[in-house]
């Protein structure tokens, strides 16, 4: 079974969890992710991705040039150990029901795999 570390983004993005979602989308966009990681005092406290972004805010009516990351991220973070597997984080996605999971190694974050990795790596293997 391959490593989590070798399908897994190092290149973690980040926004500021006072930024607004228009900014939010601007980044992914530019670093082409679906999701970001949201950090507040120097710390990771959330996850944002582009349903969240559509379904929490744009489908509720929020002005995304108005509305705050911290106001629509996923909180807690969802994360998995570098050491587990790809079935691991196959398992933990289905049952949480997200397209995005943190990579964690002796507790702190060193990347993200979404379920886009998974399924070129699944499709591949047979």
């Amino acid at each position: 079974m391959m490593p989590l570390a070798v399908l897994m983004n190092r290149d973690i993005c980040w926004v500021k969890a006072d930024d607004t979602l228009t900014k939010v989308a601007e980044s992914m966009l530019a670093n082409r992710v679906g999701a970001v990681l949201v950090k507040q005092d120097g710390e990771y406290q959330g996850i944002l991705s582009e349903t969240d972004i559509v379904r929490r805010a744009v489908a509720a009516g929020l002005k995304p040039e108005a509305t705050l990351a911290k106001t629509v991220m996923s909180s807690p973070l969802i994360t998995i150990d570098i050491n587990q597997t790809l079935t691991d984080a196959n398992e933990i996605m289905s049952e949480k029901r997200i397209r995005h999971l943190v990579v964690t190694e002796r507790g702190t974050v060193v990347g993200i795999i979404s379920v886009r990795d998974l399924v070129i790596y699944f499709k591949n293997r047979i």
